[in-house]
């Protein structure tokens, strides 16, 4: 059976009559050279230069790190501060570790626990 949905390949893999495991594969046509191409003759670049192959000055290094440090300080600024009572929830979540969400969550089950079994003993009396 073959496969419904596809083309009828006019290349059968199959009429030639193969070769053993250890011999060679014969010789590709797809592939012209065995020797890749080099595609760039410039000389590469230091990360964070801008797209130039000649280093920045140290003040142009200096001003972009001066603007990055500012750019990072808005962002920080911003996210401390907080809009209302739910932005100071959400930060106190937001610091709250692994152990402080489990005790917590624990403490509300305990409370849960209490009030279910003082409301059952108030209905039993």
């Amino acid at each position: 059976m073959g496969n419904l949905c596809g083309k009828e390949s006019k290349d059968d893999h199959f009429s030639t009559p193969g070769r053993t495991l250890d011999s060679v594969p014969p010789p590709s046509n797809t592939r012209t050279s065995a020797v890749p191409v080099k595609i760039s003759t410039g000389g590469g670049r230091t990360l964070g230069t801008g797209g130039s192959s000649q280093p920045q000055p140290s003040s142009e290094q200096d001003d972009a790190r001066a603007k990055a440090r500012e750019a990072a300080e808005r962002r920080l600024n911003v996210s401390n501060r907080t809009k209302g009572s739910l932005g100071k929830k959400l930060q106190d979540q937001k610091k709250q570790t692994r152990n402080d969400t489990l005790d917590a969550a624990s403490k509300d089950e305990r409370r849960a626990r209490d009030a279910d079994s003082s409301a059952e003993a108030r209905a039993y009396n």
